[in-house]
């Protein structure tokens, strides 16, 4: 928001300098990004009136023009194409002194004497026009020095707006600002209303309502299109970074400056029956101002009349039924239009117009009628006209409703720090314009204004106090809380650790995104519908994992398809479960490995890993509670997994975790070399553990019994250990599987496991009696509950 400070002073007058009122500015939350003069540093330019202006004799381009400066006349050669008898111009004195340390000197251009210069805009460092002299108004003082007359002494302040402060983009709102600052009147701008002198008038409708809840319009018969802009106001567009058009354009951009109320305007007769404000129809076309033909989204909300669209609501007119040197009749409008009805649309077309830069931002709904009347007066005075009566088009249920919040005096002093007076609270909200009703003890409900959408809670109006109050007045102070240092219990196992356990198996640490795309997510769990994403990313990213196989699978193809053909991988995060009671986070702790099982090396083989390698890390993670007894590994199904190679991980019965190969048919969608193979558990049953206790070691000898019993190739050794540990008493100290046969010499559908079973007395040796009654206990329990016999 650029501004001069001129015209702010003309709305407030606070009793401090320019600096001071930057610094005010910045400090109140609205960052002033540059203060630079309107013009470059000269003196001795005054306005000079061309009495005469004749041929060069011995130049083609120069002019020989006799100036006056009000008391006297001057002989100037000028090159300027524009340089003609009857116009007001900067003229630079003998002795002058122009931007850049420029002294103007008494000079002789082919042969002709020149004393002093005549100047364009860019000569006086006003812009960078050079195009031609600067023609002033035809009733500049001539002999007035230039810095007096155009008020060149003057600041351009631009100020870098956060998108919610778009209350302060305008001149009247950042007057407001300043005038709460520093405790002065504001001057308001006149918007009475004009009387209507003919009784012409073009009705609205309005399709869109929620986009557009409000459209006012009013005709305009018998401008004087042939008016020029009168100075102040070009200059005032000018130090505001608008260019000056023509006079119904420049209202237009002046009381959008002045009020910050986009405006349009029409040439009524090229428009055909009413004015609709719809949604536009798909690839519907309309040339815009600027020249370029767009095909319109059927998003983008525009104004229209029974034939066509004739303007982009919120960001720009169209060419055919702009304002020109012809134009006779206008149809001005003024609306409000919702914040997301305007918001991206104009990026969608590769534009960013002053309109939809306060559109998106929000603009006061109950401006329209003022900024109407604005417009309206100021066109009667420079291009004249007979207006007509204003129409207004208005949906009251979908215009924003009057905001009210509650504040409370403990609040502000809990979050300030620091207790301001009740009424120094009530003094800071009054002048920012809100009112307050008391509410309770110390209490108040503030009605908010309909120029600050950004204020919708407590803690915004607790912001507002501190920002007039002044954040450098608040005290510093450093914040105190008791922070216990949490028990750590000795039985749980730390996260740091189950990290660097499996670093230390080789692993590397991976994190991936909670959103993956909903055809990968059914791949890897059919068991659960995902929750899906309101506004996702991408389509690659619309629902939220169920479990973290896909994203780990989708790194594992990242790095195959960059050569590296030995990964290991584990994330510990969260997967989102849906349930009867809502979305379930979990924390669960995953892997997946593929690959040689030995890093490449020459004394290292080419094996590549199996299940049992996978199977062996998972174990040894369990182990680190030392609770590994309390896990056991069930055959199990799961839709990723192979059927033959998959295993749920239970801990006393419960199913905490799964482990297997990844489905060929997945892996070949994945286009993933193989074998691959995952684990994903709880991680709660990770590293929930027990207290490890002493237990005396024996001093007795071990005794050993070795077994090879067949049973069902359908029996897991699982099955085994269990009815073995129950069956040899107390004393059997240590199960070992060393082999497993299955061929010649078995019969069919049953297969051989040979068990080693060791036996050992904390107190005394174990005789052979003893032994052999515990392996014959044994024998009998595997033949009665798992159908074992002893192999021959």
């Amino acid at each position: 928001m650029k501004f001069s400070e001129h015209w702010l002073r003309e709305l407030v007058q606070p009793e401090i300098d320019t600096q001071s009122l930057v610094d005010q500015l910045s400090l109140s939350g609205l960052e002033v990004d540059k203060v630079e003069p309107v013009a470059g540093a000269f003196s001795g330019v005054v306005v000079g009136e061309i009495l005469s202006a004749e041929q060069h004799p011995n130049a083609d381009k120069l002019r020989v023009c006799q100036v006056s400066d009000g008391s006297e006349e001057f002989q100037v050669v000028c090159g300027a194409p524009n340089a003609r008898a009857g116009i007001r111009v900067p003229f630079a004195k003998v002795g002058a002194v122009l931007p850049g340390d420029f002294k103007i000197k008494k000079a002789k251009l082919r042969q002709v004497e020149s004393f002093g210069m005549l100047c364009a805009e860019d000569e006086l460092g006003l812009s960078e026009d050079h195009a031609g002299l600067m023609e002033l108004a035809a009733d500049a003082p001539v002999g007035t020095d230039i810095r007096e007359y155009l008020k060149l002494d003057d600041q351009i302040i631009d100020v870098d707006l956060t998108p919610n402060r778009g209350d302060c983009l305008s001149l009247a709102g950042m007057a407001r600002e300043v005038g709460v600052l520093n405790k002065v009147p504001v001057a308001s701008v006149d918007c009475s209303p004009v009387a209507p002198q003919i009784d012409d008038q073009v009705e609205a409708s309005l399709k869109a309502t929620s986009g557009c809840p409000r459209y006012l319009a009013r005709v305009i018969r018998g401008i004087d299109s042939s008016a020029e802009t009168p100075l102040w106001m070009q200059e005032k567009l000018r130090r505001s970074g608008i260019r000056s058009i023509d006079p119904v354009v420049d209202v237009t951009n002046y009381v959008l400056l002045e009020l910050g109320q986009p405006m349009h305007a029409f040439d009524l007769n090229t428009l055909e029956g009413q004015i609709q404000v719809r949604m536009a129809q798909q690839d519907e076309a309309l040339t815009l101002l600027d020249g370029q033909e767009v095909k319109l989204n059927a998003d983008t909300l525009v104004i229209a009349d029974d034939k066509k669209a004739v303007a982009m609501a919120g960001i720009m007119g169209g060419e055919p039924t702009s304002v020109t040197d012809a134009t006779r009749d206008i149809l001005l409008e003024s609306a409000f239009f919702a914040p997301l009805a305007i918001a991206g649309r104009a990026r969608n077309y590769g534009l960013h117009t002053d309109s939809s830069h306060r559109f998106e931002r929000g603009v006061d709904w109950q401006l329209q009628r003022d900024a109407m009347e604005r417009a309206t007066a100021l066109l009667l005075d420079i291009v004249g006209g007979q207006p007509g009566p204003v129409t207004e088009a208005v949906s009251e249920q979908d215009l924003p409703a009057v905001t009210s919040v509650q504040l409370r005096h403990d609040k502000v002093t809990s979050a300030l720090a620091l207790e301001i007076p009740a009424e120094e609270i009530v003094e800071i909200l009054t002048r920012l314009g809100l009112k307050l009703e008391v509410s309770g003890d110390r209490e108040w409900q503030v009605q908010v204004p309909s120029y600050r959408f950004d204020i919708s809670l407590e803690v915004d109006l607790i912001e507002e106090i501190a920002r007039v109050y002044g954040y450098n007045n608040l005290p510093v102070r450093t914040p105190r809380a008791e922070l216990p240092i949490p028990p750590l219990p000795e039985a749980r196992v730390s996260q740091s650790r189950v990290r660097s356990h499996l670093i230390s198996l080789g692993y590397q640490e991976a994190i991936t995104y909670s959103f993956i795309e909903k055809g990968l997510s059914a791949q890897f769990d059919d068991q659960h519908e995902p929750m899906a994403l309101a506004n996702p990313i991408s389509a690659e990213m619309a629902v939220m994992r169920t479990t973290l196989w896909p994203g780990l699978a989708k790194a594992l193809q990242y790095n195959q398809h960059r050569q590296q053909q030995r990964v290991r991988l584990f994330e510990i995060g969260q997967r989102f479960v849906p349930t009867t009671d809502g979305l379930k986070q979990q924390n669960v702790v995953a892997g997946i490995i593929c690959g040689s099982r030995q890093p490449e090396g020459w004394n290292g083989g080419s094996d590549k890993v199996d299940f049992y390698d996978l199977k062996g890390d998972v174990e040894s993670l369990l182990s680190l509670g030392s609770n590994a007894g309390s896990f056991s590994f069930v055959a199990d199904n799961q839709v990723a997994l192979h059927p033959g190679q998959s295993a749920a991980i239970q801990q006393n019965g419960q199913t905490v975790g799964r482990i297997g190969a990844l489905h060929p048919s997945l892996q070949k969608s994945l286009d993933l070399t193989g074998p691959v193979f995952l684990f994903e558990i709880e991680l709660d049953a990770v590293i929930g553990g027990r207290v490890s206790r002493f237990s005396e070691l024996s001093k007795f000898p071990e005794s050993r019994r070795d077994l090879a019993v067949l049973v069902s190739t359908e029996t897991c050794f699982a099955e085994l250990r269990e009815v073995v540990k129950a069956a040899a008493g107390e004393y059997l100290k240590q199960i070992t599987l060393f082999d497993v046969y299955q061929g010649q010499g078995i019969e069919p559908g049953r297969k051989s496991l040979a068990l080693g079973l060791t036996w050992q007395h904390p107190s005394r040796t174990l005789n052979d009696e003893e032994i052999n009654s515990a392996v014959s206990a044994v024998v009998s329990a595997l033949g009665e509950k798992l159908g074992a016999a002893l192999r021959d």
